[in-house]
C-alpha cells in the first residue's frame, strides 16, 4: 500500500480518513469547531489530503489546532475586552474557507498537474501566511503598545492594520511552526529528490512569507479593511494568495537547481 504518494490512491486515502475521523472526534471534543465549520474542514481536509497528500492535510491540523490554542489564550480576557469572535472560542465555517479555501486550491491543481513536488512548498506557504496572520491577531490583541502600520502612530489594540511587538513575535512564531511542519511532510515525502539543505532553505522562505503575508494582511486592512473596500475574508485571501504567488517564483527561479 503506497502511503508516500500524493493523490487518489489507496494508501493515501485511508490515511486521509484516519485522520479527518480523528479531526471529526478531536473537534467536538475540544469545540474547535462549530458543526457547518466542522463540515466545511472535512471537506476541505479531503480535498487537501486526498488531493495532495495526507501529509499536506497534517499540516492544516497543525494549523487548527494550534490556533485554536491562541484563540484559547487568555480568552477571558478577551471576551471581557470584546477581542473574542464567539463566546466559547470555536470557530466557524468562514474562518475555515478563509484560512483554508486557498491551500486546498493548492492541493486541486497539484493533483492536475502531478506536480506534488512543488504544492507542498506553495501548500506551506499559503497555511504559513494563515498562521501568522491568526498568531498575531490571536496574541497581539492583549498587547496595548500597539501602533498603525501604515502610519507607525498609536491606535486601539484590536484595530485593522494595528501591530505590537507581542504580535510580531507571534506572528513570527506562528510562520516558523507552518514551515517545520511542511519540511517534516518534505522529508517523509521526498525520495532523495533534494538534499536537506535545499529542503532547509525551502523551509527558511516559507517561514519569511509567512511573516511578510501577515505584515501585507495587516497594511491591506488599514488601508482597505477599514474604509469597507474589503472584508476581512478578503484581506486574508489576497495575502494568502501573495505568499502563494511569492513561493511560485521563488521555486521557478532557478535558485535551488
Amino acid at each position: 500500500m503506497d502511503v508516500l504518494s500524493g493523490g487518489l490512491n489507496q494508501g493515501n486515502l485511508i490515511v486521509t480518513t484516519v485522520l479527518l475521523i480523528g479531526l471529526v472526534l478531536t473537534s467536538r471534543q475540544a469545540k474547535m469547531l462549530d458543526n457547518p465549520g466542522i463540515l466545511a474542514a472535512t471537506a476541505l481536509g479531503f480535498v487537501v489530503g486526498g488531493l495532495g497528500h495526507w501529509t499536506w492535510l497534517l499540516i492544516l491540523l497543525g494549523f487548527l489546532l494550534a490556533s485554536h490554542k491562541a484563540t484559547k489564550w487568555r480568552f477571558d480576557e478577551k471576551k471581557t475586552r470584546g477581542m473574542s469572535e464567539s463566546e466559547d472560542g470555536h470557530r466557524s465555517y468562514g474562518n475555515v474557507i478563509a484560512n483554508g479555501g486557498l491551500p486546498g486550491i493548492v492541493a486541486v491543481l497539484a493533483f492536475i498537474t502531478g506536480d506534488w513536488y512543488n504544492g507542498i512548498w506553495m501548500f506551506g506557504a499559503a497555511v504559513a501566511v494563515a498562521s501568522s496572520d491568526t498568531f498575531a491577531s490571536e496574541i497581539g490583541c492583549l498587547d496595548d503598545n500597539v501602533r498603525m502600520i501604515t502610519t507607525m502612530k498609536p491606535c486601539e489594540p484590536g484595530i485593522n492594520g494595528g501591530f505590537s511587538p507581542s504580535g510580531q513575535k507571534a506572528a513570527f512564531i506562528g510562520s516558523a511552526m507552518i514551515a517545520v511542519l511542511t519540511l517534516i511532510a518534505w522529508i517523509v515525502t521526498n525520495a532523495d529528490v533534494d538534499s536537506m539543505t535545499i529542503g532547509v532553505q525551502k523551509t527558511v522562505f516559507v517561514a519569511i512569507i509567512g511573516w511578510l503575508g501577515c505584515q501585507m494582511d495587516s497594511v491591506l486592512g488599514a488601508v482597505f479593511e477599514n474604509r469597507g473596500y474589503l472584508t476581512k475574508g478578503g484581506v486574508n485571501g489576497i495575502s494568502i494568495t501573495c505568499g502563494m504567488l511569492a513561493m511560485w517564483m521563488i521555486l521557478s527561479s532557478g535558485i535551488f537547481a
